[in-house]
């Protein structure tokens, strides 16, 4: 009888698993040297799939519900193990339980900026971040890929590698949905939709399934911020010679009261003020010709007054202005076609 009651402690009868913290995808149920009754329950709630492992391979896979562990419940354990000879092969077999539920507020971003290739701009270094949510889809494979024999794995075990699928296809996105630079940083719902895209059978790949993902910002490094800044400054001004000096004007005037409030630098304050000087001079030349040409001027008189306006350019102010224009060519805000319809224009002040 002793022996009898022994021999029926071993036996486990309930097999069920409450989450008791946030994160945590695979719980192993703890078996040590027991045995499953044949009879016993097994409970599985909602946002959960129960994973019976015989000998390293899956045997069965339990949706929520309530079973009574029986032959014809383990119809594939059953043959395995022999229960209909009454446990003269010994049952015992690893349960796994998986979180189904979503894992929210999963955040990724860019560590370093990536480089895309931008239709309006070339090659272009950005950063991104966001968040995503997931779920375990496919128990098995993420099983058998994933998680193995472990007693217990947890979002963070996979984070890193969750990461890095975000990240390696970020460049991928951004070219299936078409959006440049510009149109992808007032777009980011199009980002966001072009990214799951991408990311959805890579998640499958590993029994997960990519619930959501969101872009919350796409931003540029600061030193090239500044020059997409002049750059768009140059674009609104377009090909009026005009307002082109007067956008250089309004750029150096900050850089000149810097120079000027610190004291010292004295060749830097002259080149600003020369700089500054030739887009006033020239700015107002090309206003009057501006003028001149919309009232019909094109008679003796319009050009003599463009050849007065025109004398009253200095060469060195000229001279300033282009080595302004190359200084822009250089850092790329200026294209070379911008820069020589612009020098052919002020070197034709000069004639």
């Amino acid at each position: 009888m002793a022996l009898m009651d022994f021999i029926k402690k071993q036996f486990i009868d309930i097999i069920q698993w409450t989450e008791d913290g946030d994160g945590t995808l695979v719980w192993r149920f703890p078996m040590a040297e027991m045995e499953i009754q044949n009879g016993a329950s097994l409970t599985v709630r909602e946002s959960q799939v129960a994973v019976f492992v015989n000998e390293g391979k899956v045997a069965d896979v339990f949706t929520p519900g309530t079973y009574k562990l029986t032959t014809q419940t383990l119809p594939i354990l059953t043959y395995l193990k022999n229960w209909d000879k009454l446990f003269e092969s010994p049952f015992k077999s690893d349960v796994y339980f998986f979180s189904t539920r979503q894992q929210v507020d999963q955040k990724w971003g860019t560590p370093q900026p990536i480089t895309i290739r931008d239709k309006d701009f070339g090659a272009v270094r950005l950063r991104a971040f966001g968040n995503y949510s997931f779920r375990v889809a496919d128990a098995k494979l993420f099983h058998t890929e994933i998680s193995g024999t472990r007693d217990e794995y947890t979002v963070s075990d996979l984070d890193g590698q969750l990461r890095g699928l975000v990240l390696q296809n970020i460049s991928n996105a951004i070219a299936s949905s078409g959006l440049p630079f510009l149109d992808l940083a007032a777009n980011q719902i199009a980002f966001s939709q072009a990214l799951a895209t991408q990311l959805q059978p890579e998640f499958a790949k590993v029994g997960l399934k990519l619930e959501g993902l969101t872009v919350q910002s796409v931003s540029l490094p600061e030193e090239l911020q500044k020059i997409l800044d002049q750059k768009i400054g140059m674009g609104m001004v377009g090909n009026d010679m005009g307002k082109f000096m007067q956008y250089q004007t309004a750029q150096a005037i900050p850089k000149f009261a810097e120079g000027g409030g610190a004291g010292g630098g004295g060749s830097g304050i002259a080149g600003d003020a020369m700089g500054l000087g030739a887009g006033v001079a020239l700015g107002q030349v090309l206003a009057q010709n501006l003028s001149q040409g919309l009232q019909g001027g094109s008679g003796a008189a319009g050009a003599a007054a463009a050849a007065q306006a025109a004398g009253s350019v200095k060469p060195e102010d000229v001279m300033a202005t282009l080595e302004k224009l190359g200084d822009l060519k250089s850092k790329g805000i200026l294209t070379q076609e911008e820069f020589d319809a612009k020098k052919a224009e002020l070197l034709k002040k000069l004639s």
